[in-house]
């Protein structure tokens, strides 16, 4: 591959990883308004290592969900600030949905397969300054 095929492809793959953030960002406040209006929105874990009540579950979600969507948003600038953050709340939301494993297995795994790929996007992503010399 040469150097514009594979600008070309971490460019596209930074717009997916702000869509995918955005995403992300909906799906865990909605997670998470569920999560507040009803206890029984999640599965209860007997002895489970995390022990947090369903409310607080579902305000994490919220409150991360809501914060990973405008950094979502902010990514589409391209800049640096946003870069750091995306890729900071995107290791959140991984960890996150790691502890939340067991609550919903495949939604976890499917969130932390998005929030990998965020990431990785995030990373490899020229800056749009170096992008327009390529």
């Amino acid at each position: 591959m040469d150097g514009e095929t594979k600008a070309a492809w971490a460019a596209g793959g930074m717009v997916f990883a702000a869509i995918s953030m955005i995403m992300i960002g909906v799906w865990q406040a909605i997670e998470g308004i569920f999560g507040i209006a009803t206890d029984e929105f999640y599965t209860e874990v007997a002895d489970y290592v995390v022990n947090v009540d369903t409310t607080a579950w579902g305000w994490v979600h919220l409150i991360l969900g809501v914060i990973t969507a405008l950094v979502g948003c902010a990514l589409f600038t391209g800049a640096t600030w946003a870069r750091v953050l995306g890729i900071t709340l995107a290791s959140l939301v991984l960890i996150n949905n790691f502890l939340y494993l067991p609550f919903y297995p495949f939604w976890s795994l499917l969130i932390i397969a998005l929030a990998v790929f965020s990431i990785w996007a995030i990373a490899v992503a020229p800056k749009p300054s170096e992008a327009a010399y390529r």
